[in-house]
Formats: structure tokens, C-alpha cells, sequence
């Protein structure tokens, strides 16, 4: 194949290693090249496994040669982010003191990838304990966004989603708390699942003790140049694991997704700033989901202000009791900062509180579930702002107060456990453009079925679209 296989997608890559277009070793090289020519400068791996990632190659070239059964990603290669457990590597989390906290066994999406055949060829930098929606730490460094390095990639998966917007793999691993897969990837381009609650088990052993908003709210997922590459890495990823117990074995496609349905258009926040372009971006997306024969209706999912000033009340107040004296002593200055910020804009709730709000979000999740029965997509922008310029949540608390309200449709789903989606649109004023669909618990199949429409429709690439801007 004469084609650079770096700018490949996973099927496409998959299906030529397994048959035998291309080796498995001519694949992962051409991916470690396009690493070593621009990871210089964008710094999304924080490491890259040039040896070990090449040795895998030939044993999966091994494999195929003597004809024996291969997995669905033989010989792709993906990276994993710093905050989860690849055996033998530090789970850093971005943070130097953990820089020897070495793995003894991996997590279980990193197993399932394995043993789909994929090739780990590095760990996607991330902001310190990943709490930031700028991905920049003091021990690993910044990671760039690769149109434009005055705004941030996202956060905290921005170092797997300008990994995969510039080919340093077609799949990239992020987990979302509270943005923290679909924000990147609407900032670099590219697709980012956010998946259900209890989909794709969650555990390392490094750190077993999560806290029970990380419980109630916190998933993992793949970060794609395309919504099939998407589909492929969640079949992946969600294989069950007995070490996560709120994995839940629930069918990845059901009769009727290929069904269109009907779509509630949610642009009206009244918050001080929302930008024009992603209002724009739903708009043109409800027109192209129109054209495949799904029917929109403007409407407002409930309880829409209440719900997303609740993930981040619940969050800091869980992280008062466990967590943020640890983070203080161990995290870098802008972790710090942001963490004065966050907290000073976070009512102090005393137990009953805690509990009062925790029985109202189980009331908000009846609503919303009722909701989406109507409404089985929800389509509404990522952030209502354009991409935050960088180390904006610096500034003060104030302005940090204004990010956690551009945020909130990343954060209303995410405390309700609920799948979303972000695909782009296109470009705006030198930036990607995009939408994020929300489906039902365990409608991943709805969200991609309907992103698949959107996507067909933009005809975006954001590799050509680099490219064009001259970026890479």
C-alpha cells in the first residue's frame, strides 16, 4: 500500500494486517514515525514504547503467519492514558511524585485490548489527577492543541485526543468524570464516546479506593478519527471484568438502533457567553439528522441548570472529605490554583446535604429517563463557549465560575451516568466544530447510529483538515 498507514483508521488498518496487505511491524512503524515527527512539538504521549511496541508487532505478524485465529484490533496500535494501569509502567497520573508507581497487572480495558491483538504504543499525557480541562502537568509538560497552541486540546483526555487528530495511533483510551473524553475531542476534531456507567469495567489495582462520585459518574472510552473506529474500540473495551462490579453485561447493539428517532435540539442556555458557532453546529447537525429521517424537536431536557451545578457541588464535596489535601501536597501549582478555584466557588455541604442532593439526582435520573424515552437523542452543544483559551481556569474563581457554566452539558450527563458522544461538524473560524449526542443508560448504539449520519453528512477529516491549516 502506498498510502502512509499512520493515516489509516483502525477497520481500515485491521482489516489490511489481517489480510496481510500490510505486516503488523510496517503498520506500527508508520505510526511511531508520525509520533517521532510531530510528538516533539504537541506532546500528546508523555511516553512512547518504540521498542516493546515493535517487538509486539512481530509476534503479531508471528501469529498471522502461522494461521492462527486473531483478534478484531490485530496489530493496531492505541495509547492509554497516564491515569490508569498498563503492567510494568508507571501510572503516573501526570504527577511527579508518582513516577514510581509501577503497575503490578493491567486494567481490565487494557487486557481486553491485548487480547483483541491491539499494540500499546503510549501513555496520552493528561493534566495532574486529571482534574483539569487543560491538559498540562509539571512533570510530563504541556500538551498542545495542534490547531492552535493559545487554546487548550481539552481536558483531562487532551493528550489521547491530539494524539489521534495528528495519527499517533487511530485509537486513543480517555475516561470521563465530568467532560472529560467528549471535551478533547471536540477541541482536536475528532470523535469521543463518553460511555454508560458500568459498560466498560473500570478498576486499577494501583488505586482501588474510588471515591463515590468517581463511582457514580466516571467511565472510560475511546477517542476515534471516526464513529466506526468508535463502534470497534467500544466492543473492545467493553468486555465484562468481575474486578469492576457495576459491569453490566447489556447488549452493545438492540433491534431497533438503526431506527431513526426522534431528536430534542437543546440550544437555548441562557448562560452569559454562548458562542454563535455552536449554537451553529447543532443547527447544521439537527438539519443533516433531519435529512437521514430522524424527526427534531426543539426541547430542554429537565432540570437542565439544577443537574449540572449538582456534578460539580457533589464532586468537590466528596474530594473535601477524600482527596484534595493529598492533591494539594502532591500536585503541581496550576492543580493548585485551579483546585482554590474550584473550591471556592463550591458550597461546603455537611452530610445531610451530601445525602439530601444524592436522593434529588436519583429523582433528576427519573426525569431525564422519561425524557429520552420521548426524546431518544439528545443533541446539544459540548461546551457552550469556543475552546478555552489556554490555562484559563487560572485566572480567578470568578472566571472559573463561568467555565463550570459553559461546561454544563458535559456535566449534567455525566452525573446522571448517561453516554454521550462528541463528533465533529467541521471547522469554524480556524477551530473544529462539533455536537454531542445523548442517548439513554446503554444507548451507545443510538448515539452512534446518528453520529454515523452526522458524519457522513460533514465529510470531515481531520487530518486533511491539519493539513490545510498547516498545523502538521
Amino acid at each position: 500500500m502506498n498510502l502512509e498507514l499512520w493515516r489509516l483508521s483502525a477497520t481500515e488498518l485491521a482489516q489490511a494486517i489481517r489480510s496481510r496487505r500490510v505486516s503488523a511491524r510496517e503498520a506500527v512503524r508508520s505510526v511511531l514515525g508520525r509520533i517521532d515527527a510531530v510528538n516533539p512539538r504537541i506532546n500528546a504521549l508523555a511516553a512512547v514504547s518504540h521498542e516493546a511496541a515493535l517487538a509486539a508487532a512481530d509476534a503479531a505478524d508471528a501469529v498471522l503467519a502461522r494461521g492462527e485465529p486473531v483478534g478484531p484490533l490485530h496489530g493496531v496500535p492505541v495509547s492509554i492514558k497516564i491515569n490508569i494501569d498498563v503492567a510494568g509502567e508507571p501510572t503516573t497520573d501526570g504527577v511527579r511524585a508518582l513516577q514510581h508507581n509501577v503497575a503490578a497487572e493491567d486494567s481490565p480495558l487494557v487486557s481486553s485490548l491485548r487480547r483483541a491483538g491491539a499494540i500499546l504504543i503510549g501513555r496520552n499525557n493528561a493534566p495532574a489527577f486529571s482534574l483539569r480541562w487543560f491538559t498540562d502537568n509539571a512533570f510530563h509538560g504541556r500538551t498542545l492543541n495542534p490547531f492552535d497552541a493559545g487554546v487548550t486540546p481539552g481536558g483531562s483526555s487532551g493528550g489521547a485526543a491530539a494524539a489521534v487528530a495528528c495519527g499517533m495511533g487511530p485509537i486513543a483510551h480517555g475516561n470521563d468524570y465530568g467532560g472529560s473524553i467528549r471535551y478533547p475531542a471536540w477541541a482536536c476534531g475528532v470523535v469521543g464516546l463518553r460511555t454508560t456507567v458500568g459498560r466498560v469495567p473500570s478498576y486499577k489495582a494501583s488505586a482501588p479506593n474510588r471515591i463515590v462520585t468517581n463511582q457514580l459518574m466516571s467511565v472510560q472510552g475511546p477517542l476515534t478519527r471516526t464513529v466506526a473506529d468508535a463502534r470497534l474500540a467500544l466492543a473492545v473495551m467493553s468486555a465484562g471484568s468481575p474486578l469492576d462490579p457495576q459491569w453490566v453485561p447489556a447488549p452493545l447493539e438492540a433491534a431497533d438502533s438503526a431506527q431513526p428517532v426522534r431528536v430534542a435540539l437543546f440550544t437555548g442556555w441562557k448562560a452569559s457567553r454562548v458562542d454563535r458557532s455552536v449554537v451553529q453546529a447543532c443547527e447544521q447537525a439537527a438539519r443533516w439528522l433531519q435529512e437521514a429521517g430522524y424527526a427534531v424537536e426543539e426541547a430542554e431536557p429537565p432540570h437542565f441548570e439544577e443537574v449540572s451545578a449538582m456534578q460539580f457541588h457533589l464532586v468537590m464535596n466528596d474530594m473535601r472529605r477524600a482527596g484534595v489535601a493529598f492533591m494539594r501536597e502532591n500536585g503541581d501549582d496550576a492543580l493548585r490554583t485551579a483546585l482554590d478555584h474550584y473550591l471556592a466557588v463550591t458550597p461546603e455541604w455537611n452530610r445531610d446535604e451530601c445525602l439530601d442532593a444524592l436522593t434529588r439526582r436519583f429523582n433528576i435520573a427519573r426525569d431525564w429517563a422519561v425524557f429520552l424515552e420521548r426524546y431518544p437523542v439528545l443533541l446539544m452543544p459540548n461546551s457552550w463557549e469556543r475552546a478555552l483559551p489556554v490555562d484559563d481556569d487560572q485566572r480567578s474563581a470568578e472566571r472559573v465560575r463561568e467555565i463550570l457554566l459553559a461546561q454544563s452539558p458535559l456535566l449534567g450527563t455525566a452525573v446522571l451516568g448517561l453516554p454521550g458522544l462528541s463528533v465533529p461538524t467541521g471547522m469554524a473560524d480556524g477551530l473544529p466544530a462539533g455536537v454531542q449526542l445523548v442517548a439513554g443508560r446503554f444507548r451507545e448504539d443510538r448515539l452512534l447510529r446518528a453520529a454515523e449520519a452526522i458524519e457522513t453528512k460533514a465529510g470531515f477529516n481531520v487530518t486533511n483538515a491539519l493539513v490545510k491549516a498547516g498545523a502538521t
